[in-house]
């Protein structure tokens, strides 16, 4: 995986040299208890390391790739959308994943779509719409008008709000952003689609997970190991997406 993923991030300063460059400021400037502790943590967290000697973008890649090894959501040839993209780390392994850039001459070439509110950096084998809300009903309309065929086969999130530092809130904007992905699904995710998407655990978890029975054959809860231990982040994963005409 570390060779394929070289391939495809070539430039003089990659944004792992800048972040080991900018955790050294940090360690340098860093005054705060707060600004300590997130420096002691990040120096030694492995899969920071990890994500750094790979040419992963952040640490997060490691998450979509346990969950795939695991669940088997990704596939040659598959259309995906990263919502939330940014940096990018999600989009790197899916176009080694889905062989957006066609290196494997023996597999389907697949697409992938990464939206955000922020700007992504360019990556050979993905098309990236920055700046983009996820909320807004054209933003939809771009990306079914940049899939290939119009739908995609597998809608993926890894997005979150800012921390307010109020749990209850906090976890009621990521359901309402969750929430904006469902309708996203119902107009361009395919039949017997996949729908991956972060939630914090919480009251109105079960909001999100009973419509996705609504619109999926099948519905589980994963948590990664590559989650940090303190995060209350869990993945809804979500297979078979039912045809229109039978959604209730």
């Amino acid at each position: 995986m570390a060779a394929s993923v070289s391939r495809l991030w070539r430039t003089p300063f990659s944004i792992a040299q800048g972040r080991s460059l900018h955790l050294t400021q940090v360690g340098q400037k860093a005054k705060t208890g707060a600004e300590q502790i997130w420096l002691t943590r990040q120096l030694r967290d492995p899969y920071v390391k990890a994500a750094h000697a790979q040419n992963y973008r952040c640490r997060s890649a490691f998450k979509l790739l346990e969950i795939d090894k695991e669940q088997k959501i990704l596939q040659p040839g598959n259309s995906v959308v990263d919502c939330g993209a940014a940096p990018g780390a999600w989009s790197q392994v899916l176009v080694d994943k889905v062989n957006s850039l066609g290196l494997d001459a023996t597999a389907s070439v697949g697409f992938v779509l990464g939206v955000d509110l922020l700007h992504i950096t360019p990556l050979e084998g993905a098309v990236f719409l920055s700046k983009c809300d996820l909320t807004d009903p054209a933003t939809h309309k771009k990306i079914i008008d940049l899939l290939p065929s119009g739908q995609a086969d597998v809608i993926l999130s890894d997005m979150a709000p800012n921390a307010s530092g109020i749990k209850e809130l906090d976890h009621q904007r990521l359901v309402n952003m969750c929430l904006s992905l469902l309708d996203l699904s119902d107009t361009v995710l395919r039949p017997g689609g996949s729908f991956l998407c972060k939630m914090w655990d919480g009251g109105e978890s079960h909001l999100i997970k009973d419509k996705l029975w609504q619109r999926f054959q099948h519905v589980k809860t994963v948590k990664a190991k590559a989650s940090r231990t303190e995060s209350a982040e869990i993945y809804l994963l979500a297979k078979s997406h039912k045809p229109k005409n039978s959604l209730k």
